[in-house]
């Protein structure tokens, strides 16, 4: 426990500089009197550690002095090493200097953790795309990326239904959500949300902005996605599925919708179960289901039995002409 300790106040020295002890006890959670027992077994052990007392005073490493040790657990070694997407990183411009990066962690692991990581790499990849679906084009990713790197305002064209708009805006964050990135951007005074494959032009002004006070990004992101699933339309459906063919009403609507649905009654002689679910795309509902029949029989809403039979009746049309 000790070890670990010693090693963490070197590094907090390291990357930090001089530090009070308080501000160190704070840190470590311990008292002001383990901190300088520390401090006096780290000089013992040749590292080149001192305090200087008064104000503006406070434990300092010699000026220069770098130590190998990364203080990294097992665990910790193989977290940094899963955490890094290549693919994102790539579209980010920054492919190459998180290869860098990864490379000089290695070099400075010890021998045990060194191994352990490489195993990961070869044995797990993250791939944060979505199924079924081509990667969408960002040629301006890191023209984006710079802008809210450096807090300069964003001059875009933002392509919009059928026309393409100029929007000038200050940049805050960037979200990748399910292998789509987005913009999170402040434009007169509101925050907005820009699909990132929609920029069409993108010129970073020579114009600097404040960033508001106290923003954080993720919980603005969490907060803005609750937002958006409760105003998302939505239809209650009923549905008879036999037990065998529920694979089939999963491929229409999700393994998680499945999961949510209510049982309506016991099932039928025939083993087919009434269920209620929910769907969020009441628009698109006649062209899925039409796919999963004659497994998957809608029963209410009538309105929906109806857009079916529409749909198949012009199948059958369509498919009838020579």
């Amino acid at each position: 426990m000790r070890a670990s300790r010693l090693v963490q106040l070197l590094l907090l020295l390291q990357a930090r500089g001089g530090q009070t002890a308080e501000a160190l006890a704070r840190e470590l959670e311990v008292s002001v009197r383990t901190v300088l027992r520390d401090v006096d077994a780290l000089s013992a052990s040749g590292v080149p550690i001192y305090a200087e007392r008064g104000p503006g005073g406070g434990i300092r490493l010699v000026e220069g002095y770098r130590t190998r040790l990364t203080g990294m657990t097992a665990d910790e070694a193989e977290a940094l090493f899963l955490s890094g997407i290549p693919g994102p990183a790539a579209e980010l411009g920054l492919g190459t200097v998180v290869a860098a990066a990864q490379l000089k962690v290695m070099a400075a692991l010890p021998a045990e953790l060194r191994s352990r990581a490489s195993r990961l790499v070869e044995r797990f990849h993250l791939d944060a795309g979505p199924w079924f679906q081509g990667t969408e084009p960002v040629p301006h990713l890191a023209t984006v990326a710079e802008a809210v790197w450096a807090a300069r305002v964003l001059e875009m064209g933002y392509r919009r239904d059928d026309e393409t708009v100029i929007r000038t805006v200050e940049p805050i964050g960037i979200v990748l959500k399910a292998g789509i990135w987005y913009l999170v951007a402040r434009i007169e005074g509101q925050m907005r949300t820009y699909r990132v494959s929609r920029i069409e032009t993108a010129r970073v002004l020579d114009q600097p902005f404040d960033r508001p006070p106290d923003f954080d990004l993720a919980t603005w992101w969490a907060e803005s996605r609750a937002a958006f699933e409760r105003e998302v339309p939505r239809i209650s459906i009923v549905v008879r599925v036999p037990s065998e063919d529920m694979w089939r009403l999963a491929d229409v609507v999700g393994n998680r919708v499945v999961r949510e649905a209510v049982g309506i009654g016991p099932p039928d002689a025939h083993g087919r179960q009434v269920l209620r679910i929910v769907v969020e795309w009441p628009a698109e509902a006649a062209g899925r289901f039409v796919a999963a029949a004659p497994a998957v029989e809608v029963l209410e809403p009538t309105r929906l039995r109806d857009e079916l039979l529409a749909v198949a009746r012009a199948a059958v049309e369509s498919y009838s002409r020579p």
